[in-house]
């Protein structure tokens, strides 16, 4: 599935219809409402405002949906929750439009300004929801007819994995989940699931299968017997970006633990990743793209200060690169001002402490006062990282913390940060104990991740920037 060129299409029709409401509805403005209220002639031209109107306008409906996470999971929409969230959107931006554009318009009566807003509303909601509700239709039934599918593994290997897939895998229409294997929690000698699927290994492979093999969910059906080891599974899941789901129990049926989200697919228990409403995401995301942006721009003096105090300070070049592990494990290249002398590592990875003699005069400065982190805004910029976030350590570092504390691959979770609320309590760690007692910093930060949040974090950053008392 290319979920990008998915994305396009709704994007495309999105911008399409935006933009045709908005010429209809300035037609009708200009000639219904002003030609017969005003007695005018007859309107035959259009207005520098109309060419921009029919640019931005669209831009502001489609920043709108995006806001509103409207465009993620593109291959897992509900009509009905679609209508609902078209409908929803709708209104908030005609509000939007109508305070900022048409309230100053002149009008002969309240009547006009009724007028309008019907006939805007009619337009853009008819206009956006007729081609999302067809795009939508084609793509559900490709899924229920087996044409599109997501790859799906089970964890396990017995009765309870044998009748959930026998169960999926006969239904008429398809629920979306297209299996590719099973990995086992227990050792046996046999496994009931491997008549019917692939046995791709132990479930404590699992992170490597799911990369392997490219999936994108994975069902817990194991064993009352394996139940002890639901917990690790889950844990070893966490910086993973995949869907989590578990086969409940009576109790958890009666309790009201289990939703359904389609008629087509066995009834499970989802394991939400969700750390922040959807809007918030997104809007964190638009905050880091034009911080990031700007900063960059307004910060160039800064920037070329910098540059030669690093150059002057010891030889070798002005940026410093490697690289680090991000969202859901992915590795990616960092970018720092150099604030050490050059082959500092020469004899392997390893940490910096506070009167390290490998860290410049200038490095020092940089470091205390968190400058040598700036050219990260182009991490931010790029999509690796976001302004707060926990730090991105080094796979090396990361295998030593893991194994005294496996839950710090709770921090996969998110994307790293140029600072965060670890950084800001604590600073820089000196070595592995110290991370971990940092670590407690950046999960509370996780449980607790919001706007609010981040913006406390920014503020004490650039108050840790001003006085120049990092650690």
């Amino acid at each position: 599935m290319n979920k990008r060129r998915q994305v396009l299409k709704y994007l495309i029709f999105d911008f399409l219809a935006a933009a045709a409401a908005w010429f209809l509805f300035y037609t009708f403005r200009k000639v219904v409402i002003e030609s017969q209220e005003f007695d005018s002639e007859i309107f035959n031209n259009y207005s520098t405002r109309f060419y921009l109107g029919i640019v931005l306008i669209p831009l502001f409906w489609i920043t709108m949906y995006y806001t509103n996470g409207y465009y993620k999971d593109i291959y897992r929409k509900s009509r009905l929750i679609e209508l609902g969230q078209t409908l929803y959107i709708s209104i908030i931006g005609l509000l939007v439009i109508f305070f900022t554009l048409i309230l100053d318009d002149e009008v002969a009566n309240y009547k006009n300004y009724y007028n309008s807003i019907l006939t805007l509303f009619g337009l853009h909601f008819f206009l956006t929801y007729i081609p999302r509700l067809i795009l939508t239709t084609r793509t559900n039934h490709r899924i229920q007819n087996r044409k599109l599918g997501f790859n799906t593994i089970i964890v396990g290997s017995n009765e309870k994995a044998c009748a959930m897939f026998t169960e999926m895998d006969s239904q008429k229409k398809s629920g979306g989940n297209r299996f590719v294997g099973f990995v086992n929690v227990l050792d046996r000698k046999s496994f009931l699931l491997s008549k019917y699927l692939d046995h791709l290994g132990h479930a404590i492979e699992l992170t490597r299968i799911i990369d392997q093999q490219k999936i994108e969910e994975v069902i817990i059906a194991i064993e009352t017997s394996e139940h002890d080891e639901i917990g690790k599974i889950i844990n070893s899941l966490q910086g993973k970006n995949v869907m989590i789901k578990v086969i409940p129990d009576m109790y958890d049926i009666l309790t009201g633990t289990v939703r359904m989200s389609s008629i087509y697919s066995a009834p499970l228990i989802q394991i939400s990743h969700e750390i922040m409403p959807v809007w918030q995401q997104n809007l964190k995301r638009v905050i880091d793209v034009v911080v990031s942006f700007f900063g960059m721009i307004i910060l160039l003096p800064l920037y070329i200060f910098l540059a030669i105090g690093v150059k002057m300070s010891s030889r070798g070049p002005i940026f410093y690169s490697h690289e680090r592990i991000g969202q859901y494990g992915k590795p990616f290249t960092i970018y720092k001002f150099r604030s050490m002398y050059i082959d500092a590592e020469h004899n392997g990875p390893a940490l910096s402490s506070k009167n390290d003699s490998r860290i410049t005069r200038f490095g020092k400065f940089m470091r205390k006062s968190r400058l040598d982190e700036f050219p990260q805004f182009y991490n931010v910029l790029i999509g690796d990282m976001s302004l707060v976030g926990p730090r991105p350590e080094r796979q090396f570092f990361i295998d030593q913390i893991v194994e005294k504390a496996p839950h710090y691959v709770h921090l996969q979770k998110v994307k790293p940060g140029i600072t965060s609320w670890g950084q800001v309590k604590y600073g820089y760690a000196e070595n592995v104990d110290q991370m971990i007692e940092r670590l407690k910093y950046d999960i509370i930060y996780i449980e607790n991740m919001s706007l609010y949040v981040d913006f406390k974090i920014l503020i004490y950053t650039i108050k840790t920037i001003l006085r120049i008392e990092g650690k």
